[in-house]
């Protein structure tokens, strides 16, 4: 599904005709410049690699540098500092070069949001996995713990993927289905419905939902 890089600004509230306040996500979406169109028969699959964000030409490697070359010419900077690949279901219909921007989203559409939500260090169980934790009077030994973890002598081992303290956030998350309630293609900002992962300045990439595009 075709999409953007961009990234989260915050979070606001704009009026509606009722006169109530939508809480939105400010998010500057591109441009995004293509870089490469994947074709089934040379690459396997059908994909559009795209650039977002400047970087100076000096910080690039060598065979970045060179692709760049041949797309862009030469340049002091270059939109190469996020480089994301987007999956399509057919032949892309860009070429390297070619600029997206908000406009390929319109208002009152679906997207999903992919972003990386904010790490929290090594928690507990409680914080970690919402455990509900144990009795808080005296005598209680067990307040904050997570309690048994495994059994006796069989199988003697604890099982793969239990719950237990470790760390928290940080990881790959997708929100499907946000309302695209504003769009402006002055500035490149998209205003999306409700809360996406992230903290303010973090990458995310837009995508359109299932349904509402290709």
């Amino acid at each position: 599904m075709i999409g953007l890089v961009g990234r989260k600004l915050g979070m606001t509230q704009i009026p509606t005709k009722d006169g109530t306040m939508t809480p939105v996500t400010v998010i500057e979406a591109g441009p995004c410049y293509v870089l490469q169109g994947k074709t089934l028969e040379k690459d396997g699959y059908y994909a559009v690699k795209v650039g977002f964000g400047e970087v100076k030409s000096k910080k690039l490697n060598k065979p970045l540098l060179g692709e760049a070359k041949k797309v862009f010419g030469e340049r002091e900077t270059y939109p190469l500092r996020v480089i994301k690949e987007f999956r399509l279901n057919e032949a892309p219909q860009y070429n390297p070069g070619d600029v997206l921007t908000v406009e390929l989203f319109n208002e009152g559409e679906k997207v999903d949001v992919q972003g990386i939500s904010i790490g929290k260090g090594y928690q507990g169980v409680m914080k970690r996995w919402r455990f509900s934790g144990g009795p808080k009077s005296h005598g209680s030994k067990f307040h904050r713990h997570p309690g048994s973890i495994g059994q006796h002598s069989e199988p003697a081992k604890v099982w793969k993927g239990k719950k237990m303290a470790g760390h928290a956030g940080f990881r790959k998350v997708t929100v499907k289905n946000l309302q695209v309630v504003q769009v402006d293609k002055d500035k490149n900002l998209v205003f999306v419905k409700g809360a996406v992962p992230g903290s303010t300045g973090s990458i995310v990439y837009i995508t359109k939902a299932k349904g509402y595009g290709k």
